[in-house]
């Protein structure tokens, strides 16, 4: 027999009286017909009592403890923080332990920036000390703590360099392209680009490519400073002194400790195991760069000669951008900065803090939840306002163990460590776990939970329903639903949520759109490297102090969520996807809705290939998407319509079809990512690219469209769906 819930009923009472705290005016009705469920109704019960427990007056307790002093990954304050994470596992009866790894990371010793104009005179010397004035608007009561380490680039080498500015807008490919078509020479030149519209570590890798010396990186006032709204602490945008830090390791090459690729970084491996520091070539930049103030760039930016920029690339401050440099090297007058930084790396100890509740009929079918909580400096929002939520789910499901429930399923929840130097943590236990995590049926991450009271989300296909079912069920702060407060913010255009990691799918019926999974966040490791599916979320406004000292406790209650209302809601809608994916008597996914945009995708490269004049034959691969989209709807249908009894072999067939899609060799250049229908761009970092494979051969980066790569990776994708197809029709025979 099914159990569905592993809960009796005189604990469901006792939860049940535990949820009047939960208020009924703000409770939702929930909904008696859930897919994955063949009865939701005691479900409904116990989503009840859990969702009375997540505190929001607690989760500003967590947030402000966790934010006290600047942690960054493996010092002695990160340590803390651990600590305190595995006791509130621990508190809530989950088996806890604190994981260490050996990465390969980088601190700045000594960082000093130099501009001279064309007459030679110092016009910048850096970089300034982030810093607001205390005596206006409430100051900064965190701005000054010694701990705070300067601004830097993470995985950036050590360099000392002089070189040329090259004004290059936001760094990315059609802007290099761009400079490059017009003559603009770039050989042994410095970069300056603003932050936006790819992943910081892509600027620096198409620099380094193009051969240029260095890279400086600014936030632009047009993007998150004083154009956007009034700037910190009157308001919540970049100051002039503002500094957006940030690893600039290539991603998209692979992630984790760049000294082993694909191997888990544990406390036992042998040194013989790792690379040689002048062996990270493909993961680690060679040229040195820089984060850098508006204030700083100002300087330069103002003194650049040569001819203006595209007008399209003009920013906020109040002159005329010009791009420094043309086609004849010394034919204009040139700003040159001499670039100073001496980088610490060493192999440092980092610790995740893992969790766990152990399940009573299919154990090791895991339900995988995780947040980071290294920072780059306070990092309130980004990421510990993702780890406060965390905890009062883990709370709220603590409440439940005390009352005898357990789960079906096996309940993971990790707090990652260096997420920011490259989602570091996640991925050396990811490595480590590769083969369990082969059975793992989902991943739920967040991580800038809470900056505002915009709901915004990414799942793979199969879950994009599952993530709207569960918002359809937790209150929102501003009446109604997540899932009503979040329609209405697509439908009028008041999302201000400032990630840009994916490219939001749209879907018929007026349903809310929900963004394909890229990269620059923990689920990189469990759904591009091993297969899990995995769903990403977060809650947005006008965060313009991403990734500075700025983002702190004092910005959070000011301006992202002063009540923590917000982190409440965050908490509830992690833990129903822990719940339903746990206890769902069928795997909940929907390969319909995979099959419909896998035959979209395929249909839209054709069109591109077409356009571009490229011969790509797609009949075949079009086959198998079709195969793939009519097998997803006749398990979809036998989902609604299972028969009492045992469903391990179907869930379990279920989870295979999604590991079908998987490539073993990996896509071309970069064997980590081996998923074969999402990736993140090797030119975008972080937004998602669609069928990879042929995607980028038909782009051809740097270099020209390559038709029979693109051929031989339509072939890959049409036996992955194939397969995938195959194992969906078996269970329906």
């Amino acid at each position: 027999m099914s159990r569905l819930f592993r809960v009796p009923a005189r604990v469901i009472s006792a939860l049940c009286v535990v949820s009047i705290l939960y208020s009924t005016a703000t409770a939702q009705s929930a909904p008696q017909k859930v897919f994955g469920y063949r009865d939701f109704t005691e479900q409904a019960k116990l989503d009840t009592a859990f969702m009375a427990v997540p505190d929001a007056k607690l989760a500003g307790t967590h947030l402000k403890e966790l934010t006290k002093a600047p942690h960054w990954a493996s010092s002695p304050e990160d340590y803390a923080t651990a600590e305190y994470v595995a006791a509130k596992f621990k508190a809530a009866g989950l088996e806890t332990e604190i994981v260490p790894y050996r990465v390969y990371l980088n601190k700045p010793k000594k960082i000093v920036l130099e501009a001279r104009d064309a007459d030679g005179k110092v016009v910048m010397t850096g970089p300034t000390k982030e810093h607001v004035d205390p005596s206006k608007d409430g100051g900064d009561l965190f701005q000054d703590d010694l701990r705070v380490l300067p601004a830097f680039n993470g995985s950036s080498p050590s360099g000392d360099i002089t070189g040329e500015v090259v004004y290059a807008n936001y760094g990315t490919l059609a802007d290099f392209k761009t400079l490059r078509d017009m003559g603009v020479d770039l050989k042994g030149k410095i970069a300056l680009v603003r932050y936006g519209q790819n992943f910081r570590g892509v600027k620096v890798y198409i620099a380094q490519k193009l051969g240029m010396a260095g890279v400086l990186i600014y936030s632009d006032p047009a993007d998150d400073g004083y154009v956007r709204g009034d700037m910190y602490p009157k308001g919540p945008y970049r100051p002039e002194s503002g500094v957006q830090r940030g690893s600039v390791q290539f991603i998209a090459k692979y992630t984790g400790d760049p000294m082993t690729p694909g191997v888990a970084s544990t406390m036992s491996l042998p040194e013989s195991k790792r690379l040689a520091p002048d062996k990270l070539t493909e993961d680690n930049p060679s040229i040195p760069s820089n984060p850098i103030s508006y204030h700083d760039a100002l300087p330069i930016l103002q003194r650049l000669g040569g001819p203006a920029s595209p007008r399209n690339w003009q920013g906020g401050l109040p002159f005329t951008y010009h791009l420094g440099s043309t086609a004849t090297a010394g034919t204009s007058p040139a700003v040159k900065v001499h670039m100073h930084l001496e980088q610490d790396y060493a192999i440092r100890t980092i610790w995740d803090v893992i969790g766990k509740i152990r399940g009573t009929e299919d154990p090791d079918a895991w339900v995988v939840a995780g947040n980071h909580r290294d920072a780059w400096v306070y990092g309130a929002v980004d990421p510990n306002s993702g780890t406060a939520a965390m905890l009062e789910t883990v709370h709220g499901l603590g409440e439940l163990i005390k009352q005898g429930w357990k789960p079906k399923r096996t309940i993971v929840i990790g707090s990652w460590d260096a997420e920011e130097e490259g989602l570091v943590g996640s991925t050396e236990w990811t490595e480590e776990h590769a083969e369990e995590l082969s059975h793992a049926v989902a991943y739920f991450n967040t991580d800038v939970g809470v900056s505002g009271p915009h709901f915004n989300a990414e799942a793979v296909p199969s879950l994009k329903q599952f993530v709207r079912e569960v918002t359809q069920q937790v209150p929102s702060p501003s009446g109604g639903t997540v899932y009503d407060a979040w329609k209405h913010d697509q439908q009028t255009n008041e999302d201000n949520r400032a990630r840009t990691r994916a490219t939001a799918q749209g879907v018929a019926g007026g349903e809310v759109r929900i963004g394909n999974l890229g990269s620059g966040s923990d689920y990189t490791p469990f759904f591009q490297h091993v297969g899990v599916p995995a769903t990403d979320f977060g809650s947005g406004g006008n965060y313009g102090v991403y990734h500075s000292v700025f983002d702190n406790y004092n910005w959070f209650i000011k301006f992202a969520d002063p009540t923590f209302v917000y982190e409440q809601q965050q908490a509830r809608v992690l833990g129903l996807e822990i719940l339903h994916m746990a206890d769902a008597d069928v795997l909940p996914y929907d390969y319909r809705l995979y099959g419909q945009e896998v035959v979209s995708y395929i249909n839209g490269v054709a069109k591109d290939a077409t356009a571009a004049g490229i011969i790509l034959d797609t009949t075949a691969l079009l086959k198998a998407a079709e195969r793939f989209r009519n097998a997803g709807e006749a398990v979809y249908a036998r989902q609604n319509d299972l028969p009492t009894g045992s469903t391990g072999a179907f869930n379990a067939s279920l989870r295979k079809a999604e590991e079908m899609l998987l490539n073993p060799v990996g896509l071309p250049e970069r064997a980590w990512f081996k998923h074969t229908i999402y990736a993140p761009g090797e030119f975008t970092g972080y937004a998602a690219v669609v069928i990879p494979g042929i995607t980028e051969a038909l782009d051809g980066g740097l270099g020209k469209p390559n038709a029979t790569l693109a051929q031989d990776q339509a072939q890959i994708l049409t036996d992955a769906l194939n397969r995938s197809a195959l194992v969906l029709e078996a269970i329906t025979r």
